[in-house]
């Protein structure tokens, strides 16, 4: 399988590896010789070179020694990783964080610089008394960084070393050869599935009669593949744009996008669809971490706020998150239903429209209710809630009940999951919908709106570019109604961007935080069987209930490659680091998720703010105990969280008193900015509310059609629309809401036109 798709030299595999020695001159990152030593040394002490016997034989008896002792001399400043952490640090980071690493590393390629960051561990007794960063002993490079670490009255040096941090790590247990080998991976218990019978791995591409990668296109050559579509574009060679017009213009194909593509193709509208991203099927799919975040995810899986306090996973691909999400299926809880149409007065989530969306939606995507294997994570939430006498369900799966999955987080190669690009989007395709990938949405096309019109201005269509070199041409899509789909982080920067003025557009963002707690069970432990990265990703589910019966919080179970893994892991030193990989294959990761009622802003492209509240920190801690709880009764010998003190608790013989005077000690406070020394960080897979819905344009930045309040034709067809977090994964909600809102659009709207 990995051959094949060598041969066919895909993007999930083109560019993953290294060879002819890893040429350092091949590097645009822009850093200098100065900067790279430190950077360089840095990474050393992070990822530092050990001796043999330094990792612990009972966590890997099962392993080949070479392979262990391979693993422990691997170092962090082996070529080329300082060079692809600049490479990463360059395309990912935020403007500031990108300058202030850049800052403290050219200080430490001095001995001013030095002395400043590093106080008096840099002083030496012998000449030249105070050497630069590089020159220091390995041992006092660590120190410094533990140092760094704790450093609570400064917390640009934190930011920084976190970065560096994060970004050397997810380089050192990502990057894979032209074989799609890791040489750490044996060492840590890890491979990846990648030696199913290639007969077996679907071939079909579901979307081909519809889909036009502009990737594999050129100016010469666009007009006339539009045309085989379908689609008839005119050149204006004064302004270097092509033109075509539509009924529908959809821009994002995932849980919104697609499912409104769908109904609007099938009620006879001419639809196109925008997606920024690529299109892959099962046999595209490799299940390498690398690879496949940097094509499948927005900021290649490294997106995070501003400030380095919450990372945020969100699909960039044909599908959008349908295509990368873990499966979970569960409708709108009657709670979220009864308060969205009282409170907020929206009558769409009272309403029995609302409940058969769901229903239809479910169907469409074959949602299964039952799981007739568990893998090892969800093995452990199952077994510690039953041990607790807590209440464990099954999450329904857009998938069979059969399936048994680790890797959906990079696409599902078995074709089982059923996302968006297996689903609506073919219905739209069988009806005439044309997709374009690779194209990105610039600006709406807005003029001024006739008098006596509701809204002031008029959309008329999308201004967009293409990711292919080959494409110089803009392209004008111009439509009857155009719809925004691209997700609640990338539909307010849209809109924005167009000239939009409505204070709700970007504000009001959830993102569902999530913090976790970590269990380890080693081979031993024959109860239960696996490794974490086998088995469906999401199959059981506890809630943690409050006094009054409503829930605080949802524990669940998540996927965690070992970049993932490490990226997340506090850091201690690097001997606990090693140790803590060495044990990855039989970590057991709970995630505890609360319906946020703080939250955060996105005004421009990826540039997120977002803050918690009093009671979003309580749920968590309250949460986060109970997950603990749980890992304990499911027998495991040691647990934590991922707290930057590295707190943790060995489980052998210990007391319920000793147990509940740890849990006391455990809370949910900070993030990297924070003047605080044990902290803890945020991730977030859910993204909601930033142009909601509201009864006027003072409520929300879209009327209760999904229609923009300042522009007629158009419309929001994404998570962006929900009026708060929904507390629950929320793919079913995105997609029954998207689903009325585009009969909505269908029924009224494009009928009308047609009839004037």
């Amino acid at each position: 399988m990995m051959m094949m798709m060598r041969e066919r030299g895909h993007p999930l595999l083109r560019g993953s590896g290294e060879s002819e020695g890893d040429k350092i001159s091949k590097y645009s990152h822009g850093f200098t010789s100065a900067e790279m030593h430190s950077l360089a040394s840095v990474c050393e002490a992070i990822l530092p070179p050990l001796p043999s016997d330094s990792l612990d034989a009972e966590d890997h008896y099962d392993r080949p020694t070479k392979a262990v002792n391979l693993f422990s001399k691997i170092s962090g400043s082996q070529t080329p990783i300082p060079d692809q952490v600049a490479e990463l640090l360059v395309k990912r980071a935020v403007t500031e964080g990108m300058i202030l690493v850049r800052v403290i590393l050219l200080l430490l390629a001095t001995r001013l610089g030095t002395l400043l960051l590093c106080g008096s561990l840099c002083v030496s007794q012998k000449w030249p008394f105070i050497p630069n960063f590089s020159r220091l002993s390995l041992d006092k490079r660590e120190k410094i960084l533990q140092m760094w670490f704790k450093n609570r009255y400064f917390p640009p040096i934190r930011v920084a070393f976190l970065y560096m941090k994060v970004l050397c790590l997810y380089v050192v247990f990502s990057r894979v050869n032209e074989n799609g080998e890791n040489p750490t991976w044996e060492a840590i218990g890890y491979h990846v599935h990648n030696d199913d019978d290639p007969s077996q791995v679907p071939r079909k591409r579901p979307l081909e009669k519809g889909v036009l990668e502009t990737i594999r296109e050129t100016d010469s050559s666009l007009v006339h593949s539009l045309a085989n579509k379908g689609i008839r574009a005119t050149l204006d060679s004064k302004q270097n744009v092509l033109k075509m017009e539509c009924d529908v213009l959809v821009v994002g194909s995932g849980c919104g996008g697609g499912v409104a593509a769908a109904v609007l193709a099938c009620s006879g509208q001419k639809v196109i669809v925008l997606e920024k991203g690529g299109y892959f099927t099962a046999a595209d799919y490799s299940s390498l971490e690398g690879p496949s975040s940097e094509q499948l995810y927005e900021a290649g899986g490294l997106l995070s706020s501003t400030d380095g306090g919450v990372f945020i996973l969100a699909g960039s691909t044909v599908g959008g998150g349908s295509a990368i999400n873990w499966s979970a299926c569960i409708k709108t809880p009657k709670s979220m239903l009864r308060e969205w149409a009282k409170d907020y007065k929206i009558p769409l989530f009272g309403s029995s429209e609302y409940l058969s969306a769901m229903d239809t939606v479910c169907e469409r995507i074959g949602v299964t209710e039952n799981c007739a294997e568990e893998g090892f994570q969800n093995q452990v939430l199952r077994k510690g809630c039953q041990t607790l006498g807590l209440k464990v369900d099954y999450v329904p799966r857009n998938s069979s009940e059969y399936h048994y999955c680790g890797d959906c987080g990079y696409g599902c190669r078995k074709g089982d999951k059923k996302g968006t690009d297996r689903t609506w989007l073919v219905d739209a395709v069988d009806h005439g919908a044309v997709i374009l990938t690779g194209c990105k949405a610039e600006r709406f096309i807005l003029e001024e709106n006739k008098r006596g019109s509701l809204r002031a201005k008029k959309c008329r269509g999308v201004i967009a570019k293409t990711s292919s070199d080959n494409i110089t041409q803009m392209l004008q899509i111009e439509a009857k109604v155009t719809i925004s789909a691209c997700g609640a982080l990338s539909t307010p920067p849209l809109m924005i961007s167009s000239g939009l003025k409505n204070h709700n557009i970007g504000r009001n963002l959830h993102l569902h935080p999530v913090v976790m707690a970590w269990g380890y069970f080693p081979e031993s432990n024959t109860e239960i069987k696996g490794k974490t990265y086998e088995g469906g990703i999401m199959t059981s589910i506890h809630d943690v209930e409050g006094t009054d019966s409503d829930v605080r919080a949802i524990i669940e179970t998540p996927s965690l490659g070992p970049a993932s893994f490490s990226g997340i892991c506090p850091w201690e030193s690097g001997l606990d680091i090693k140790k803590r990989m060495v044990k990855y294959a039989r970590t057991a990761h709970l995630i505890v998720l609360v319906k946020d009622f703080g939250s955060g802003e996105v005004k421009s492209e990826g540039r997120i703010s977002y803050e918690l509240d009093a009671s979003d920190r309580e749920n968590l801690r309250v949460g986060l105990r109970q997950a603990l709880r749980i890992l304990v009764a499911a027998g495991a010998v040691e647990v934590g969280t991922h707290r930057s003190d590295g707190q943790r608790l060995k489980c052998k013989g210990i007391s319920e008193k000793e147990l509940e005077e740890f849990l006391d000690t455990v809370n949910v406070v900070g993030g990297p900015m924070s003047l605080i020394e044990n902290w803890i960080g945020f991730t977030s897979a859910h993204q909601m509310g930033s142009c909601r819905m509201g009864i006027d344009d003072k409520a929300g930045a879209v009327d209760l059609n999904g229609e923009s309040w300042e522009a007629e034709g158009l419309f929001v067809c994404d998570a962006s629309v929900l009026p708060t977090a929904v507390g629950v994964n929320p793919m079913i909600t995105i997609q029954s809401t998207a689903y009325c809102l585009s009969k909505i659009i269908a029924d009224r709207v494009l009928t009308k036109s047609t009839l004037l």
